[in-house]
């Protein structure tokens, strides 16, 4: 019984050791930030979109070209990265091949009409023609910064008239859906 005394005083110890409550902390564990490191800069994808409509009582074909520029300035984000900024050149010509007008855009042929956030941070996304209306090719810019094209914009109206003339106005009835849509589509 001597023996058996200590024996069952170990065991027991042991058990009173093993279902006490562990000492908890309100530290709390996670990763540390690293941030992140700014690539090359991104450039949207070029791509080119022709139609042919019907302007009074002829057939002309538009053709929107878009392009990143490593000539014009480049745009940063909050982190630091870099991006592009895009030449867009619209052409029109007469169903013989005669060229009515042509002008390459870049972000600088619309500052007047956004705010210096956009003057300074932003680049001109897209031009896309949208019908022919009064008399006039209509068609819809997009200066957005370079981050967030989908969601931070600015949309302009652009129509060229049977002179050549380009008016620009802000365009308070673009359809966001239809932006959306034709960026999907790499337009």
């Amino acid at each position: 019984m001597k023996r058996l005394l200590p024996l069952v005083l170990v065991l027991g110890t042991m058990m009173l050791g093993a279902c006490k409550e562990k000492k908890q902390t309100d530290d709390i564990i996670t990763t540390k930030y690293v941030p992140k490191q700014p690539q090359a800069p991104i450039g949207m994808p070029a791509d080119s979109l022709s139609q042919t409509v019907t302007w009074g009582n002829d057939a002309y074909d538009i053709i929107v070209e878009r392009a990143a520029s490593d000539s014009l300035p480049m745009m940063k984000d909050e982190s630091g990265q870099k991006y592009k900024d895009n030449f867009i050149t619209v052409s029109v010509s007469r169903q013989g091949g005669s060229s009515f007008f042509k002008r390459t855009f870049t972000k600088g042929s619309f500052t007047q009409y956004v705010d210096d956030v956009f003057k300074k941070n932003g680049i001109l996304a897209n031009i896309r023609f949208d019908e022919v209306d009064d008399g006039k090719l209509k068609f819809s810019v997009v200066v957005a910064l370079p981050d967030a094209v989908d969601d931070m914009f600015v949309p302009l109206e652009m129509t060229i008239d049977h002179n050549c003339v380009i008016n620009i106005r802000e365009d308070d009835d673009m359809d966001m859906l239809d932006y959306v849509e034709a960026e999907d589509e790499g337009i």
